[in-house]
């Protein structure tokens, strides 16, 4: 999920209210994500299959 997360944000240029919409998740969760508090090493992964 880290890595859906980091693409949609760098190559989508999505905002994190909007990431958090598309995968169902919370948008604090989000932002842990690309501040690297949860899972920092996790790449931007574009072969994961989104929800869109």
């Amino acid at each position: 999920m880290a890595s859906k997360i980091r693409f949609l944000r760098i190559s989508q240029g999505l905002y994190q209210h909007q990431i958090a919409a598309l995968l169902g998740i919370n948008q604090g969760r989000v932002s842990e994500v690309l501040t690297g508090k949860r899972h920092p090493d996790a790449p931007p992964d574009d072969t994961l299959p989104l929800p869109f």
